[in-house]
């Protein structure tokens, strides 16, 4: 009879959060947005290559210009057409094609004349292949909790694209809507591995406390280094959208810093609540002051892998740029003083202390319930 109370209760508190997502998410759904580039008489099609007419390959294995080619559109409005189409061979447009390619086609019709382009591969399937087998393996592997974690890290995409960026397109400030998004997804997922206990409470208050800590370390940073979120590569762009929308620009980079030491801050402040949970449960008769050591000592060991996967993530972001500077040999004082850099070790750093932080605020809130409940259990 407990264990189906319980589950009802588990239940209950499901479907009333689902509720609640739900209307939020119909609440802050955005159906006016502001056209910022028209796209009348353009659309993206599936295609497939029917024939490489004409190519554009020379003797010395040199492409210049356009492939010429037919392809069959199997999407929209012309679908089963066979047109006439050009590919490029860019980094980041167009693709070499050969005859039974699927890919991606831009078209644009205008007065009965149509355009068609080749703006990439197909690449659709891969992507899904790719994400079936990495789900798959959670699942395999993760067994129960494997499953738990797929819902959680599904329901945590769901909840950036349809809470987390219309809140920021509608006005919201950047900061504050990657603080609730940081609340709710880490409430869901705890509450998914733990259900409701001390561990799953201490867990989620560690979680917030390290990731707010992360974004204020971030925001003391940009301040001491003069460092904004105008500084960022795509400026001119970001800047463009501001002047047409209610986007707050200058939130976006410690928004984004917040939201990108959550995993980290997550994994840190589970792994030393439950350890001292399994310690508290094993050796009643420790006290606070002994569990906090404990948890410390387990947290001690994490900080050095975590703060490393947090700042290597961002150097690979960085990479391109890194080897660039070096092949330039451009001066350390040069490097250390661009925005680009300044902002990847600001993300690394930041993100870190965050990771670091978490471990003693973790340690003191579990260590200290876990006492107070035990005496309350004695004294009762």
């Amino acid at each position: 009879m407990p264990d189906k109370k319980k589950f009802l209760i588990r239940l209950a508190v499901i479907l009333a959060g689902l509720a609640a997502f739900i209307c939020a998410a119909v609440r802050l759904r955005v159906t006016d947005k502001e056209e910022i580039v028209s796209t009348t008489g353009y659309t993206y099609e599936e295609a497939r290559v029917v024939e490489v007419v004409e190519d554009n390959l020379t003797e010395d294995g040199v492409r210049v210009g356009y492939q010429h080619l037919k392809v069959k559109l199997l999407s929209g409005t012309y679908k089963g057409k066979v047109v006439n189409a050009t590919s490029a061979e860019g980094n980041l447009f167009g693709a070499v094609c050969k005859s039974g390619d699927k890919v991606v086609v831009h078209m644009s019709v205008a007065n009965n004349t149509m355009n068609v382009s080749v703006y990439s591969k197909d690449r659709i399937v891969p992507v899904a292949v790719f994400v079936a087998v990495f789900l798959l393996l959670i699942c395999v592997i993760g067994g129960k909790n494997g499953i738990k974690s797929v819902v959680g890290l599904v329901f945590t995409f769901i909840t950036i694209f349809m809470i987390y960026i219309p809140m920021i397109y509608r006005g919201a400030s950047p900061f504050v809507a990657a603080v609730i998004v940081t609340i709710i997804t880490t409430i869901v997922t705890m509450y998914l591995i733990s259900g409701m206990s001390v561990k799953t409470l201490c867990s989620i208050a560690g979680t917030v406390t390290g990731v707010l800590l992360a974004g204020c370390s971030a925001w003391l940073f940009g301040i001491a280094a003069d460092i904004d979120g105008y500084n960022v590569s795509n400026i001119e762009t970001l800047a463009f959208v501001g002047q047409l929308t209610n986007i707050k620009i200058g939130g976006l980079l410690f928004s984004g810093i917040l939201i990108a030491s959550l995993g980290a801050v997550m994994d840190v402040a589970m792994s030393v609540s439950s350890a001292i949970c399994e310690i508290h449960s094993k050796a009643l008769h420790l006290g606070w002051k002994e569990l906090f050591k404990s948890g410390m000592n387990v947290g001690r060991d994490m900080m050095g892998t975590m703060s490393n996967t947090l700042i290597l993530a961002f150097v690979g972001s960085a990479v391109s740029t890194l080897v660039i500077n070096y092949a330039y040999d451009l001066p350390f004082r040069q490097i250390i003083n661009s925005y680009n850099i300044g902002i990847e070790i600001m993300q690394g750093i930041s993100g870190s202390i965050g990771v670091i932080l978490t471990v003693p605020a973790v340690a003191i809130i579990t260590s200290c319930l876990l006492d107070r409940k035990k005496r309350k259990r004695s004294n009762a």
